[in-house]
């Protein structure tokens, strides 16, 4: 039986909170709450770690896919005894369509097994293991549902059998024929408030409903350009990491899955950093979907506050909680041994130089969505501005969120670069005369620096930071910003220096000595070749980076360039982000549509 490790899994999301489930139809990671909040299930983490298994007794051969334009997933077990399928969702609000969906998400985790052919024996374990493995809890039977408490939390399963409880664990072991349809449900509540009333009833026909729901968002998209089954799928991955209520988008859907098997570099990325968050609304932009731009902009204006010249937060919880402390779960052994375990991210307490050029640049590309600008969306934008002004000759963390030392990375010049830039755009939409030509005169001078000081003569590069001699991939966003064109020779030596240093397989390290290709560097590559003009040899890149999904087309942050193997949080933003931008700039580079770069 192979669960086929990290890849193995199949992401489902309701706005609020994230699950997933491997190749054995087993749920090995679900936070009911939202995204940030207690699991329930973390066995991805720790084979005591909590899980629910619905699978055949004895040997099986799977097929998976999503239901079309869903976030539903069917999963197909054929077995000596014949085949049944197990379809399994986190279900949507009873009638919730378009953009609505995921605001009022019943915290419900519906799971339908259906007989295809043959008499199959199944068995299921049920096994809820509460805040992150810690505790148990004892199961109790309460009007004909199977309850379980543990402090705040309270889970319910709904059963379509008896099952057999052993102290804070259930079982059953089951058959099903050809057209026969048995549905499990398991329902979130917090334990001492009322629950939501649920309309559905939560069974096969919510999930069907749920089907519908997830239909009619993916019906708002019209994408019309290359590769449009792999830019559709990431879509509805981004709209799965976003938490509804709020509009915050996470940058993945679990924690401390690791960069290297068996390293320390293992960090909680369940929260919304405002630099994914702008590339998310750009790459929606690309998907054809931009109409929620004021809503979602007004998140961040709500999250961020009044800057009033202090450092711009780059982090928040899902509902714009800014202090994440981190903290160590010592339960856990971690995935594949590798620990720490985190729940937390003390990268909130960073500062990070180009996250107002992230911001502004995301606005300027959906300007005419957030046309006119809100009294509060304007001032947000003006005060990122005004801090780039006075903090771009300052060290920051970088975007990599180094935690040794602080130094001057190129790319982050570069993002204060493009704030102010795309500022001066804005015009007197954002700023009077004074203010422009501020503006103005600090966006000449930053660029003046970064040329003089980016550029390392004895490398033949632009490098990392001020005065390293470190090839860093990060520089690639010079001309996907439009810092610089792709065809400008020191650009394409730069280029060419770190397809043969840092890139192996068309797959793209940070820097020498990554343990792992960075999904979303490897699809920078391919927009770089795009705009230089090579794009041929940028589609052949985009094919093969985009292989390295798992066969339900997700993708991890990182790869192992010589295993193939998916490291690091799953499913990433930022890897689905890449995906959107590559396909877009290779349509571009095609049909002479806008492209990705120089902010257009």
């Amino acid at each position: 039986m192979v669960t086929g490790g990290l890849a193995g899994h199949g992401l489902l999301a309701d706005g609020r909170s994230a699950a997933l489930v491997d190749l054995a139809g087993s749920v090995n990671w679900w936070c009911p709450e939202r995204f940030d909040a207690p699991s329930v299930f973390c066995r991805l983490l720790d084979a005591s770690g909590g899980h629910w298994w619905i699978r055949p007794s004895g040997h099986f051969e799977v097929h998976r896919d999503y239901l079309p334009d869903t976030l539903v997933l069917r999963t197909v077990f054929r077995t000596e005894h014949g085949a049944v399928s197990v379809t399994d969702g986190l279900l949507l609000a009873g009638g919730a369509r378009g953009h609505d969906i995921g605001l009022r998400s019943p915290g419900i985790l519906a799971r339908v097994v259906e007989g295809i052919s043959g008499t199959v024996p199944m068995e299921m374990s049920y096994c809820p293991r509460f805040e992150y493995g810690r505790r148990s809890a004892y199961l109790v039977w309460r009007d004909g549902k199977l309850v379980a408490t543990s402090g705040p939390t309270t889970v319910t399963m709904t059963a379509p059998m008896p099952l057999s409880c052993d102290g804070s664990e259930a079982s059953a072991r089951f058959v099903v024929g050809p057209g026969q349809r048995e549905t499990f449900v398991l329902a979130y509540r917090p334990t001492y408030h009322e629950p939501e009333p649920d309309p559905t009833g939560g069974g096969g026909d919510a999930l069907a409903d749920t089907v519908a729901g997830w239909r009619s968002w993916a019906a708002h998209h019209d994408y019309q350009g290359r590769y449009p089954e792999q830019v559709r799928r990431s879509a509805l991955v981004l709209q799965g990491l976003t938490y509804a209520p709020s509009g915050a988008v996470v940058a993945a859907a679990t924690t401390s899955l690791p960069e290297k098997l068996g390293g320390d570099r293992n960090y909680d990325y369940r929260y919304a950093w405002l630099r994914d968050f702008s590339l998310t609304l750009r790459a929606l932009w690309i998907a054809a979907c931009p109409t929620e731009a004021s809503r979602l902009f007004g998140w961040v204006a709500s999250a961020v506050g009044r800057i009033d010249g202090q450092p711009v937060p780059i982090m928040f919880g899902v509902e714009g909680e800014r202090d994440l402390t981190e903290r160590r779960i010592e339960t856990l052994r971690g995935y594949a041994d590798s620990r720490p375990v985190w729940v937390g991210n003390e990268a909130w307490r960073q500062r990070q130089l180009d996250v107002p050029g992230e911001v502004i640049d995301a606005a300027w590309r959906l300007r005419e969505y957030l046309d006119p600008l809100t009294p509060e969306i304007r001032d947000l934008l003006r005060s990122l501005a005004d801090q780039a002004v006075t903090s771009w000759r300052e060290p920051d963390a970088g975007m990599w969120e180094a935690r040794d030392a602080q130094r001057h990375y190129l790319s982050s010049k570069v993002g204060c670069w493009t704030a102010l830039d795309r500022a001066v755009r804005f015009g007197e939409r954002l700023g009077g005369a004074e203010e422009l030509a501020r503006w103005s005169a600090a966006r000449d001078e930053t660029r003046e620096t970064i040329l003089r000081e980016g550029w390392n003569p004895q490398v033949g590069a632009y490098t990392g930071a001020f005065g390293s001699d470190r090839l860093d991939a990060s520089v690639l966003l010079m001309p996907i910003a439009g810092f610089l064109p792709a065809t400008d020779d020191r650009m394409r030596a730069t280029i060419r220096l770190i397809e043969e240093r840092l890139t192996r397989g068309g797959l793209v390290r940070r820097w020498e000595g990554d343990p792992g290709a960075f999904t979303l560097c490897s699809f920078w590559l391919v927009q770089c070749l795009a705009l230089a003009g090579e794009r041929d040899r940028a589609a052949a890149m985009f094919d093969n980076v985009a292989a390295v999904a798992n066969d339900l087309g997700l993708l991890a942050e990182q790869v192992d360039p010589y295993t193939g193997e998916q490291l690091g949080n799953f499913p990433q933003a930022f890897s689905h982000i890449g995906l959107i931008s590559a396909a877009w700039e290779l349509t571009a580079a095609s049909t002479g549509a806008a492209s990705t770069g120089g902010g257009n």
